[in-house]
């Protein structure tokens, strides 16, 4: 008895180990803080932080982009697809069962006639059905490896649709923002437009009565077209950005609806954020850590290829040459065997293949590197971005106010004859661009507070998912071996 238990139990302890490093997370050199964090940050990082602005039509895209989007769509794709793969690579750890059946009639040369058991009928019928078995022994943990690589692999997709899905919310978020801005924009053109209109208008009627000259008019009619040179690249950029957010919300180019206008919607709170989070919410650094597990557990399938393999494959069934005898007793029969199979020298093909695995792990560890540096580097870009652009609305309408002064004090003084024209038109010449810039840097601004969200991650990405059309991914520790 002891002798047979042994031998079972040397077999559980090989079957235990796994050639091979084990994954360990490196460790990472994070700041404490960023450098352009604000005091006044807010807990608002789990939230749907684009409902935040106000804007109800804001919100109805990006439900419809996370609904339609053709990306997101492909991504939840790649997903099943990786769940299909770390199903089979796992497939050889459980018992392959299969069955079979075949019926023939064969007629024997008369010369081997005599060589037949007596009885035997020329020509004669087979009758067989069996049921088989067979289980490859994983003493070494090859296959273990390749599944714990396949299933990093499936989480890395996972990650992978997580990411798109962030810059999906992201991307039309900041495409509706800048489409707000051009929209102010061109609705500056137009009244200022209008406004130079009129002017021209009377400044030739001024010289019709002698009260002006020909280089006044002239110069009218520069600023008026100075107004008018602006709307086409403003409609152009409108429609661009149009057919930009279409694409994104998974319909074919067309009009998009508006709400507020850029200067009435409320802006989000900037959320907190302590640099070693990000390594737990970001889709692309979890995404970069998976493929390092992925190719960790690859180094261990390669190295496993150096020891032998052991299979066991039998067979139970029945054969006859009546078909009424097939499930009778003496029909039955039955075969096992086991094969042990291992490399005695194969030209450098293994150790080639573990030189491969070992590269790709230091470049999957290099690339995480620098996914994290990346990252660090995206919140604190996102942070003074969002501080400089604060101060910069802040100039910029305080210009505007001043300049819409000069304008309004310089056209009174030219009316009543105590400057000349020129000063209107410095005046209205700097009001105009600086309108320009005022809509565009409120547009900015925005879309910095957008990017911020995007740089941190968080909570919200996965109460996004929600609102996917997109089926969860299979739990790979769960599901039934079929």
């Amino acid at each position: 008895m002891r002798r047979r238990v042994l031998p079972l139990i040397a077999c559980g302890l090989l079957a235990g180990c796994m050639i091979g490093p084990d994954y360990r997370r490196p460790d990472v050199a994070a700041p404490k803080a960023y450098q352009y964090e604000p005091k006044q940050a807010a807990a608002t990082a789990n939230v749907l932080w684009w409902k935040l602005f106000d804007d109800p039509v804001l919100d109805g895209l990006i439900g419809d982009a996370l609904a339609n989007n053709k990306t997101v769509k492909i991504a939840a794709a790649n997903v099943e697809q990786a769940a299909g793969v770390l199903t089979s690579t796992r497939s050889p750890l459980f018992p392959q069962l299969n069955y079979g059946g075949s019926a023939g009639r064969e007629r024997f040369a008369q010369g081997s006639i005599s060589s037949l058991p007596s009885g035997f009928s020329n020509p004669t019928n087979m009758y067989q059905a069996l049921a088989g078995a067979s289980w490859e022994i994983d003493l070494w943990g090859r296959v273990r490896r390749l599944t714990e690589a396949a299933q990093a692999n499936l989480l890395a997709t996972e990650e992978a649709r997580r990411g798109v899905i962030l810059s999906l919310v992201a991307s039309v978020a900041n495409g509706y923002l800048q489409l707000r801005g051009l929209d102010e924009q061109l609705a500056m053109a137009q009244r200022t437009q209008d406004t130079y209109a009129e002017s021209l208008r009377l400044m030739k009627l001024k010289f019709q009565y002698g009260r002006v000259s020909q280089m006044n008019v002239e110069q009218a009619q520069a600023r008026y077209q100075t107004a008018a040179a602006q709307l086409p690249r403003i409609r152009r950029d409108i429609a661009v950005v149009e057919d930009a957010l279409s694409v994104l919300l998974g319909k074919a180019p067309g009009p998009i609806p508006r709400g507020r206008t850029i200067f009435a919607l409320t802006l989000p709170a900037i959320p907190p954020g302590v640099p070693s989070e990000l390594l737990e919410r970001r889709p692309d650094l979890l995404q970069a850590e998976q493929q390092l597990v992925a190719a960790n557990a690859q180094i261990g399938a390669a190295k496993a290829q150096y020891f032998p393999t052991i299979s066991l494959t039998g067979a139970l069934g029945t054969a006859s040459t009546d078909l009424s005898n097939l499930f009778k007793g003496p029909a039955r029969t039955w075969n096992f065997a086991g094969s042990l199979a291992g490399p005695i020298f194969t030209g450098g093909a293994i150790a080639g293949q573990v030189a491969q695995a070992e590269a790709a792990q230091k470049a999957a560890l290099l690339g995480y590197e620098l996914a994290i540096q990346s990252a660090f580097a995206d919140v604190d870009n996102a942070l003074i971005t969002r501080e400089t652009l604060d101060e910069q609305v802040a100039a910029q309408e305080k210009l505007v106010a001043a300049l819409r002064a000069y304008e309004r004090l310089a056209q009174l003084q030219f009316d009543g004859g105590r400057a000349p024209y020129s000063t209107v038109l410095q005046a209205e010449e700097q009001l105009f661009p600086a309108e320009l810039d005022w809509a565009a840097a409120r547009a900015q601004l925005c879309v910095s507070l957008v990017n911020i969200y995007k740089a941190m991650g968080g909570g919200w990405v996965a109460a996004a998912e929600k609102l996917t059309s997109a089926p969860a991914a299979a739990d790979s520790g769960t599901a039934a071996p079929r």
